[in-house]
């Protein structure tokens, strides 16, 4: 029973929402690099109290999965054109494949991930608590690595659970299960900075923790610029290039603590912002620290793409991420009014 990979795709691994608590020990937190998308499929998979369940998460394009049994699953996250046995499904609805069924994944039309969640959740062994792949220490997910061809796992559900979801979802009309605030429920809050007829996507920050390590100039700078994504830009962090900031004193610091998000300078003045298989520590300053309801939108960004940045408060950002919780609890509710509590 379960799922069986048939192609893995460009880059495919097992994700949930991290392993945190351990970095002083020297593991990385790891985890889905879009968690909004990643909650947002769990909840139309029916995984209404635990949308933090382990799922797949694809880079750039997808790949073809074999299904051994009848299972509940749902898209989120970049659209890769999802084909069930050749026929298109919809992303953010649930999807009922049947003993048999194959799934096909392309190419991202636009974004960079795909979240694939599925009733119950991907069961693998959890490692410290969770079942998110660790890439670096080579643990978590399928042996610490990467899907391949042949890999088969199954959902935390039993058949009977499964098949009484099922039933529900083939009898729910799934075009109207998020009505007509569907856009503004389904997608994490992405604002943007305009400068004429150019759009940026922009990363709110709080300061520091090491902003004394810059001048006045270079602080302006950082806010005031747009910056490009590099072609090194990965699971572990991003690249950026555009304007160097200005620094008293050089950027190396005795290291010290990061986090998803820290704002790191380097040497040439140029910034790298840290996604989700961070490094436990590093050695040049930080000026600032992307807010976790940012992270979402840059994690689906593409080399080429731009961003900017703008300062916010610590108070400005704990609201901000109290608005964002409430979308996924009111796309809860949403979810249960149209099918239901299974």
């Amino acid at each position: 029973m379960g799922l069986e990979i048939i192609s893995p795709g460009a880059f495919t691994s097992i994700q949930d929402k991290g392993r945190p608590g351990y970095l002083s020990q020297g593991f990385i937190e790891s985890g889905a690099c879009d968690k909004y998308s990643m909650a947002a499929a769990n909840l139309f998979a029916g995984n209404l109290s635990e949308p933090e369940l382990a799922v797949l998460e694809f880079t750039l394009k997808g790949g073809e999965i074999y299904f051994t049994s009848d299972e509940v699953i749902a898209l989120a996250g970049a659209d890769m054109n999802p084909l069930r046995n050749g026929i298109p499904v919809s992303m953010y609805r649930p999807v009922v494949m049947r003993k048999g069924d194959g799934l096909s994944l392309g190419m991202a039309s636009k974004g960079l991930r795909t979240y694939l969640a599925v009733y119950g959740g991907v069961s693998v062994v959890p490692v410290l608590g969770s079942r998110s792949t660790d890439l670096k220490s080579c643990m978590g997910g399928l042996e610490g690595r990467t899907l391949k061809a042949g890999d088969h796992f199954e959902s935390g559900k039993s058949g009977e659970e499964i098949k009484r979801l099922v039933a529900v979802a083939d009898e729910t009309d799934l075009k109207s299960l998020v009505g007509e605030h569907e856009p503004w429920f389904i997608k994490p809050t992405t604002p943007f900075r305009y400068s004429g007829e150019k759009r940026y996507v922009l990363l709110r920050t709080v300061t520091g923790p090491q902003t004394d390590a810059f001048t006045e100039e270079g602080r302006n700078t950082f806010i005031r610029n747009p910056y490009q994504l590099t072609a090194d830009c990965d699971r572990m962090a991003c690249r950026l290039n555009g304007a160097p900031v200005d620094m008293r004193k050089g950027a190396d610091i005795i290291s010290d603590g990061i986090l998803e998000g820290s704002v790191q300078i380097t040497s040439s003045g140029l910034p790298i912002v840290m996604l989700a298989d961070h490094q436990t520590t590093g050695g040049y300053a930080k000026i600032a620290t992307v807010i976790s309801t940012d992270i979402p939108a840059l994690a689906q960004l593409r080399p080429g793409e731009w961003v900017t940045f703008q300062y916010v408060t610590a108070m400005e950002a704990v609201k901000i991420a109290r608005k964002e919780n409430k979308k996924l609890l009111e796309l809860k509710k949403l979810i249960e009014t149209a099918i239901g509590r299974w």
